[in-house]
């Protein structure tokens, strides 16, 4: 359990007791996806240290958030529990909140393609169609299937699943796209599209917050 705790009776500070220490929450949002090994999140969480890193891992392990399974291979990678994949909704909740401190851009901050597997299915929150559409999206060499049906958005991250419509483009413009602030024209200018551009406006373009 937690060495430190706010000492409160309260909902709010008995979660941030578990997951309010810096980096907790980061950790998570790289498992929404999917497990991932140490070496795997120390390059995608950069900036960490290891000795930090694997301090909050160990936190987290001992609250119930995250568990260690045998890889599919060899090896131990770290998953979120059940009880700790409940955080999803938190951290999408937080992704929608951060939209005015997301409009001026990158700046300096590092990205990874691999964030946006959570962001887009926050952003896109509400949205769904009948029939499904389906938009692959490659960003910085990754590349993942976002899928809008009746039961909302999916993000599928399967290299090997190429549907008819694809967008090469920067993060920026996808997270724009999927935030209503740049218009399909706008994005067109500035991406690459193989396939019928109108599945743009299906899957990404204009969503709420």
């Amino acid at each position: 359990m937690p060495t430190r705790s706010y000492g409160q009776f309260c909902g709010l500070a008995r979660s941030l007791d578990v997951v309010g220490d810096r980096w907790s929450l980061l950790i998570v949002r790289e498992l929404i996806p999917g497990p991932m090994r140490y070496g795997e999140l120390v390059a995608s969480l950069d900036g960490i240290a290891t000795n930090l890193l694997a301090d909050r891992l160990r936190s987290l392990e001992s609250c119930g958030v995250i568990e260690r399974r045998l890889g599919t291979t060899s090896g131990v990678v770290y998953a979120l529990t059940p009880w700790g994949g409940e955080l999803r909704e938190t951290i999408e909740t937080l992704i929608r909140w951060s939209f005015p401190l997301m409009v001026s851009g990158p700046g300096g901050d590092a990205f990874q393609p691999r964030w946006l597997a959570v962001a887009l299915p926050a952003l896109l929150r509400g949205r769904t169609a009948e029939p499904p559409a389906e938009l692959g999206i490659e960003v910085a060499g990754l590349f993942m299937t976002v899928r809008i049906d009746t039961d909302g958005p999916h993000v599928i991250l399967q290299p090997d699943r190429h549907p008819d419509t694809i967008l090469e483009t920067e993060p920026e413009v996808v997270l724009g796209l999927a935030a209503g602030a740049i218009t399909i024209d706008e994005a067109l200018s500035l991406a690459s599209v193989h396939g019928d551009p109108r599945v743009l406006s299906t899957v990404l373009a204009g969503a709420s917050r």
